[in-house]
């Protein structure tokens, strides 16, 4: 009778929309409607009406619906594996592989180019734009050390990474929007540093892949169909 009683029992679990979002769940929903107003899916009320409400929204279920209707939505979501916040001790070497440096000036990375294990970036009443989105990575983890000094340091890397962030802003803003990559052979990217009077900011450029983890991929697949075929 008692196992009866547990079975009729019902599940209080609470279900994956149930769950409350975090601040990282709303920028993201903010990211993509961002987006969705630059492709011209959305108007600027509806924009700025989504927006409103994702901010506002307490489960992630009340976030989703801001983008049931959009094509971002209905994209495959792999199971993301989780990077480490931070890098293990001796990863990475004491001096920078690359330095980019802007005092009263600007100075960028980007196009095809090579990274090292070790980037840093100075502000200095400057701009720095470090741009990873047809980098080539010669090293599965990266460090970015950014420091700005009323100055500014951009950072964009390609969607399929993981990217992490363990710097601060003092009266300025160190921003940087994690994500995980579904591929655990993808670079991961850590950003570290201090905005003074400054931004650094660090985000995902959509529509942007590692070339690398691409071919990659390819040649697996092409492995497979040889072996299937007997070649």
């Amino acid at each position: 009778m008692d196992l009866q009683k547990h079975a009729q029992q019902p599940d209080t679990t609470p279900r994956s929309t149930e769950l409350r979002a975090s601040d990282a769940d709303r920028d993201r929903i903010v990211e993509l409607l961002h987006d969705a107003h630059a492709e011209g899916r959305l108007t600027a009320d509806e924009h700025a009406e989504r927006v409103e409400g994702a901010l506002t929204a307490k489960t992630l279920g009340e976030l989703e619906r801001f983008i049931q209707d959009l094509p971002a939505a209905h994209e495959r979501r792999a199971a993301p594996l989780s990077a480490p916040g931070r890098p293990a001790a001796g990863v990475f070497p004491v001096d920078p592989d690359d330095s980019v440096v802007a005092v009263f000036s600007a100075a960028a990375r980007k196009g095809r180019w090579r990274t090292g294990r070790r980037i840093h970036a100075y502000a200095v009443f400057g701009s720095v734009e470090i741009d990873l989105s047809e980098a080539l990575f010669d090293h599965q983890q990266v460090m970015i050390k950014a420091f700005s000094v009323f100055g500014s340091v951009e950072i964009r890397v390609p969607e399929n990474v993981s990217l992490r962030g363990t710097g601060g802003g003092v009266l300025g803003a160190f921003e940087v929007v994690p994500q995980d990559s579904p591929d655990d052979n993808a670079p991961v990217i850590y950003v570290d540093g201090w905005a003074i009077l400054g931004s650094v900011e660090a985000r995902p450029k959509r529509g942007k892949l590692v070339k690398d983890i691409l071919d990659r991929v390819q040649r697996t697949v092409d492995r497979s169909m040889r072996k299937h075929l007997g070649h």
